[in-house]
């Protein structure tokens, strides 16, 4: 399989690597009198769905228009307000990235303009009611003990301790504190990402490996839900796998892979309290006496 490496670069990395160098603003929502950043891209929902043609990363960008100049770190060109009045979710602005900071500098007529661009007739003097979204919105809690477990590379994060509203239609529904993570009684600690891969290719160093096969591949294993294995596959698509991978030699090393690690138990992380599967890529090189390298970058 050693012939078979390339660099696989998806559309999703390219943008991540070239275009968001630096983290993403957040959003903002107002809530209980307190402005709190949020990782939730509900407007961006609203656009997607109304242009699902459109060909950008994002629904809207401004980042032509002379009165919403966007920095790399926020390309879609404005963040978005948001507050919760009368038990209801509204957008009440669209501003320039980073005018929150100074609020001097937000031009309150150019927001109207862009809302007004977007809305039409559906604004009024609260803002638009935003009936389009049911789900959760979730912020973190402001606690000394509070870290990011997770972050895509882009915008969304996960937070260990969140505070989560939930809405119906853009009717608030309720308000929870969340941990999310849970430690499981023999768990491998999941709360960096950072070492995971190497504490999967621990366990894969200690087998015996058939050296008329050759598992030297880039692989995605899943950790359930949870906190077990639950998939492992290889970074090609399936008819790249048939056409060039002999079978014996790809169901033996996706099964001894499997299990190999069936066995591992991973603590529990969650989003908004409910539990999540996550991929860990990891690469290997397997030499001629069957002892394995990690490739892992």
């Amino acid at each position: 399989m050693k012939i078979l490496h390339k660099i696989l670069i998806t559309f999703f990395i390219l943008i991540t690597t070239i275009v968001f160098a630096s983290p993403q603003m957040p959003d903002y929502i107002i809530y209980k009198k307190d402005t709190i950043p949020t990782y939730n891209l509900i407007l961006e929902q609203y656009l997607q769905k109304k242009n699902p043609n459109e060909n950008k990363l994002f629904g809207l960008s401004f980042r032509g228009d002379e009165n919403f100049a966007a920095p790399l770190n926020c390309w879609r060109g404005y963040q978005a307000i948001y507050a919760v009045i009368d038990s209801k979710l509204y957008l009440t602005k669209i501003i320039s990235c980073g005018d929150l900071t100074n609020k001097s500098k937000i031009n309150i007529v150019e927001s109207q303009r862009k809302m007004e661009e977007i809305f039409g007739d559906k604004i009024d003097d609260k803002g638009v009611f935003i009936n389009w979204f049911s789900g959760k919105i979730s912020f973190p809690q402001r606690t000394m003990k509070n870290k990011e477990l997770r972050w895509d590379g882009v915008f969304y994060r996960i937070f260990e301790y969140e505070t989560v509203i939930d809405f119906d239609q853009g009717k608030f529904v309720k308000e929870e504190n969340v941990h999310n993570y849970q430690k499981v009684l023999g768990g491998i600690n999941r709360k960096s990402n950072d070492k995971i891969s190497d504490k999967i290719f621990n366990k894969l160093k200690l087998e015996k490996w058939d050296k008329k096969f050759d598992c030297s591949e880039k692989y995605l294993i899943t950790i359930g839900e949870k906190g077990k294995i639950s998939n492992i596959k290889m970074t090609y698509s399936e008819k790249e796998i048939e056409e060039y991978f002999e079978k014996d030699e790809y169901n033996y090393c996706i099964n001894k892979i499997n299990n190999a690690l069936k066995i591992m138990q991973f603590d529990i992380l969650k989003d908004k309290g409910n539990p999540i599967p996550e991929e860990i890529y990891l690469e290997i090189w397997q030499e001629k006496k069957g002892k394995l390298k990690n490739w892992t970058y």
